[in-house]
């Protein structure tokens, strides 16, 4: 195989992972630091906060399994990668890193304001729930996209 294709796949794919980890880790951050804070108010809320915190961290899964996808697509390849396919690799790798990123990232900051409102009382749970999944979308598109251009 050609080294330039190989070097643009791997690339994207630990630009990939790498982007999609960080805005999951900095996304359920933000949620947990929002349970911290919300606790004080209200112990009893725990649970629900906790559901809440974790959903952020479902886009570094979705890179977690682009990556999968993709290694073992490089090595089941019997015939050398092109460049258009290692740019193609790497495009669509870095597109579910970018938008994994900043999916978390928005995502954790809709259900922070969440937990605020289950401490101050408020029966919001399902509806922030409901309203996680808009972000949640994008990087499942983003996802979708790279195992469609595999």
């Amino acid at each position: 195989m050609e080294t330039l294709p190989l070097i643009l796949a791997y690339t994207g794919m630990a630009i990939m992972i790498t982007m999609a980890c960080i805005g999951s880790a900095i996304g359920v951050t933000i949620g947990g630091n929002a349970t911290v804070s919300a606790l004080k108010k209200n112990p009893d809320m725990f649970g629900s906060a906790m559901i809440l915190t974790a959903l952020p961290s479902t886009q570094g899964l979705y890179g977690f399994a682009g990556f999968f996808l993709m290694l073992n697509k490089l090595k089941g390849m019997e015939t050398a990668l092109s460049l258009n396919a290692g740019l193609a690799m790497c495009a669509a790798a870095l597109a579910t890193g970018i938008v994994g990123y900043y999916s978390a990232i928005r995502q954790a900051k809709l259900v922070a304001n969440g937990i605020n409102e289950i401490s101050n009382g408020q029966d919001v749970f399902g509806r922030t729930m409901i309203l996680a999944v808009f972000p949640e979308l994008y990087a499942i598109l983003a996802f979708a996209s790279a195992f469609l251009a595999l």
